[in-house]
């Protein structure tokens, strides 16, 4: 686990400014809006409570093609084409049409922060701050941000803070459409990516074994907030003979928000970019993170006004909703399903021709094809 280096006591003095682009959020949603940022003259500043790479959250796995386009993969650590199920019944194999790999959560921040050239500060984000400032041409005016240090300011601000959604209407847990995982990291190794979806294991939701070469990352969620998940996740790692060591957990949003509040953008988890039923959150938070960073360069580089942009990336997001709703029905209808009737479906899903068509579905949900595209335009076609 990486060790905590975030600045504290004296060290954290008083910081204040203007900048044309704030982003709050120092993990995958927020490095990759700053990414699509590099080279367009705008003054960036990232904020974040922890240091870049610092504060681990996941399982840190993601398809390799993802990981191709946004040159990540020295931060791999070890790479699958096979999915291995566990039900109480029947075990099931099923081939993928693409890979997918673990990876270094602080080689790939690193990674990504390499290609950006804004500027960054530890800083605690806690909300919007009154200022009287004028605008700024089709930027609009400028947004108070109020941090642990001062109060910055900027007509251009993404909140990628995570689940809490810090600038805008937040969620509390745990009555809110949040699920609830919790993780081991044991050293040791492993062949495959296995799944359990067992009632023995939680009730609604699944466990996980995600091997990265020299550790195994193993772990539960909870589809239900009420559903605790540290005994499960001991009594799993126990079943696989491995000690509880390293624990890292976090709430995990299931339902898609709106991307824009007022003059705020939100990207990554803030806004429900996860996707339900897998959990998956590092490849929606590239996506979108993708579209709004070119939605925000548009505006600096006098090709957008502020209001054009927010809408056409909330209209970006909510395009991919009857998705999300889709996702969330199969999250809904699979803690249903009977036990023994669960093996037998995932056999007869586990056919190459079914398992291709599905998961090349799946995969299109957030393609990774919009990265290389550079042209803002296309953002939004790429949905439709």
């Amino acid at each position: 686990m990486p060790e905590r280096k975030t600045k504290r006591g004296a060290e954290r003095t008083p910081l204040e400014g203007d900048w044309d682009v704030i982003v709050c959020g120092a993990s995958f949603a927020g490095l990759t809006v700053a990414r699509e940022l590099n080279g367009s003259g705008a003054r960036v500043l990232v904020v974040d409570r922890y240091e870049i790479g610092e504060r681990q959250t996941s399982a840190c796995a993601a398809p390799t093609l993802w990981l191709e386009k946004l040159g990540l993969t020295a931060s791999i650590r070890q790479t699958f084409g096979d999915l291995v199920f566990h039900t109480p019944h029947a075990d099931t194999r099923m081939r993928l049409p693409w890979t997918f790999s673990t990876f270094d959560y602080a080689e790939l921040c690193g990674l990504l922060w390499a290609q950006c050239d804004a500027v960054f500060e530890t800083a605690k984000v806690e909300g919007r701050a009154a200022v009287d400032l004028p605008a700024q041409n089709g930027s609009g005016r400028p947004i108070g941000i109020a941090t642990d240090r001062g109060v910055l300011t900027a007509p251009l601000v993404v909140d990628a803070l995570g689940w809490r959604r810090v600038l805008g209407d937040g969620y509390q847990p745990p009555d809110a459409p949040l699920s609830r995982g919790l993780e081991v990291h044991p050293r040791g190794t492993g062949d495959d990516l296995e799944l359990w979806i067992e009632r023995d294991v939680v009730p609604a939701g699944y466990g996980w074994s995600f091997p990265a070469a020299d550790e195994l990352r193993v772990g539960v969620g909870s589809f239900d907030p009420h559903h605790h998940v540290k005994e499960p996740t001991v009594e799993l790692a126990d079943r696989l003979g491995l000690p509880p060591e390293g624990y890292q957990g976090n709430w995990i949003p299931h339902r898609l928000r709106d991307a824009v509040e007022r003059d705020i953008f939100f990207c990554g988890d803030s806004a429900g970019h996860c996707l339900p039923t897998t959990a998956e959150g590092i490849r929606p938070a590239f996506y979108f993170g993708v579209a709004c960073g070119r939605e925000l360069r548009s505006v600096h580089e006098g090709n957008s006004s502020r209001d054009a942009a927010l809408t056409r990336y909330g209209a970006f997001n909510d395009s991919h909703r009857w998705k999300y709703e889709w996702m969330l029905r199969v999250q809904n209808l699979v803690p249903r399903v009977p036990p023994r009737v669960l093996g037998p479906a995932l056999k007869a899903m586990s056919t190459d021709r079914f398992a291709g068509w599905s998961f090349r579905h799946y995969l299109d949900i957030c393609p990774p094809d919009i990265v290389g595209d550079p042209e803002p335009a296309r953002v939004t076609a790429v949905a439709a």
